[in-house]
């Protein structure tokens, strides 16, 4: 099934890379579920989402939480009043593409970042000025400081695209089949019945003291959040549904830091590689290792390679006994 509806924002640590990736390690037999339920305790840019409720229609509820209430208020706005978006989007590109210079763009992007932060806005206010400043600013970063102010800077962005209405348009109509949260990622266990699958991907531990990008609201999700957030994993378990967590890999930066591989021992843990486009040096962007850490053990891949080693024994005893 061709996939149409697609993240309307940029995020830092997408899945839009990961998604074949992904896709092969759900449970072997997800696609037999019936009346499943899929739930996104942190969404970010929503790209696991967009994917899953296209490729498989199995999935007949979906839930979607996180704790940023810009984020949700964007959501929300672009499910229940997309038509009042698009023209307020299109006004505020028109206005950024005319200046004819970098220092009037620049000024414009400090004006509107200035304004965000005064948080006075009705939701459409809120939700264009949200855009604007993800489609102008550096790599399409969000992160506040700690009085909670969106502080990305400028990023030099010429003609960039902040209203793509046709993106606006499909995506709203897809969301109108999810329910959608905003708060803690553990408030989302009550949500859970019958078949469901929970969805982690949450802040990444940082791989280095400088290549935190997680502070996407005022409380910076450290390791005392990833071990909450592991014990809230074993109650989704111990409920009866399915988990995949995506995580950084550390171990991949430092052998010896088994965070991760500790916490996670009662699960199993695959690494996949993914491509790193945050740094500002740009030769120092590439692939890295990354964490897959899953409840189930069959998943689609191991399903796949089962049939096919046993494909390839049933060959090797014919090749024998025709020897």
């Amino acid at each position: 099934m061709k996939t149409i509806a697609k993240p309307f924002i940029k995020w830092v640590g997408g899945k839009g890379q990961l998604i074949e990736q992904l896709e092969a390690k759900l449970p072997a037999d997800f696609d037999n579920w019936d009346n499943a339920t899929y739930i996104e305790p942190f969404i970010g840019g929503g790209a696991m989402l967009f994917y899953m409720l296209q490729q498989h229609p199995n999935i007949k509820r979906a839930v979607i939480n996180d704790i940023n209430p810009d984020l949700i208020t964007c959501y929300r706005t672009v499910r229940d009043n997309v038509e009042l978006l698009i023209p307020a989007l299109r006004d505020i590109q028109a206005e950024y593409h005319a200046l004819s210079d970098m220092e009037a763009k620049r000024e414009m992007f400090m004006a509107v970042r200035q304004s965000y932060n005064e948080k006075n806005l009705d939701p459409i206010e809120n939700t264009v000025k949200f855009f604007f400043l993800n489609r102008t600013c550096f790599n399409g970063l969000y992160r506040v400081n700690k009085r909670g102010l969106y502080n990305v800077p400028w990023g030099k962005y010429i003609q960039p695209q902040i209203c793509d209405e046709y993106t606006l348009r499909t995506d709203s109509e897809l969301l109108k089949r999810v329910e959608i949260l905003e708060g803690d990622f553990e408030d989302t266990l009550s949500y859970a019945q019958g078949n469901t699958l929970f969805y982690f991907d949450p802040p990444y531990r940082p791989l280095s003291d400088t290549s935190s990008f997680n502070d996407y609201t005022k409380d910076a999700f450290n390791d005392d959040s990833q071990v909450r957030l592991k014990e809230f994993c074993d109650k989704v378990v111990s409920e009866g549904h399915s988990f995949m967590l995506s995580n950084s890999d550390c171990k991949g930066k430092n052998e010896a830091d088994n965070f991760f591989d500790v916490l996670y021992a009662d699960y199993y843990i695959d690494r996949v590689m993914a491509s790193r486009n945050v740094n500002a040096n740009g030769a120092k962007r590439g692939k890295i290792s990354e964490l897959l850490v899953h409840s189930y053990r069959n998943t689609k891949d191991w399903q796949l390679n089962d049939i096919n080693n046993h494909k390839s024994q049933r060959v090797a005893i014919k090749q024998k006994a025709y020897a």
